[in-house]
């Protein structure tokens, strides 16, 4: 589990950072002020996410919930479900190619499983 301790770190170090890129570097590059509004949320995504896994970790932990297959797959999902999620918001905002608006949606399905594995072990 302390492979997604480092991941969910590595998620929300980034966020911080493509966030910053976003706000200052890409302000004025958007096509449209919708595409600012898109990576905006693909960074809100990632950084709950990277934190989610954090918590995955911590949640492994013998002392907790241990390291349960359940808890492996939700730190999966909330890994996957930022590069379809975010990743395809983040080319969608700099390159305009609206048909990667169909993959956001498997994204998101990923990151709800996750939580419901979340729950599902906590009970």
């Amino acid at each position: 589990m302390n492979n997604f301790l480092i991941l969910g770190a590595l998620l929300a170090f980034l966020g911080v950072a493509l966030g910053a890129f976003g706000a200052h570097a890409l302000k004025d590059k958007f096509a449209e002020p919708r595409y600012a509004q898109n990576w905006n949320t693909a960074v809100q995504y990632q950084m709950y996410h990277g934190l989610g896994i954090i918590l995955v970790a911590i949640l492994s932990m013998d002392s907790l919930l241990g390291a349960t297959s359940l808890l492996q797959w939700a730190g999966y999902l909330m890994f996957a479900g930022v590069l379809f999620f975010s990743g395809s918001l983040y080319i969608l905002s700099i390159t305009g190619i609206k048909k990667l608006g169909a993959i956001t949606p498997i994204g998101g399905v990923f990151f709800l499983v996750a939580w419901i594995l979340i729950m599902i072990e906590a009970m």
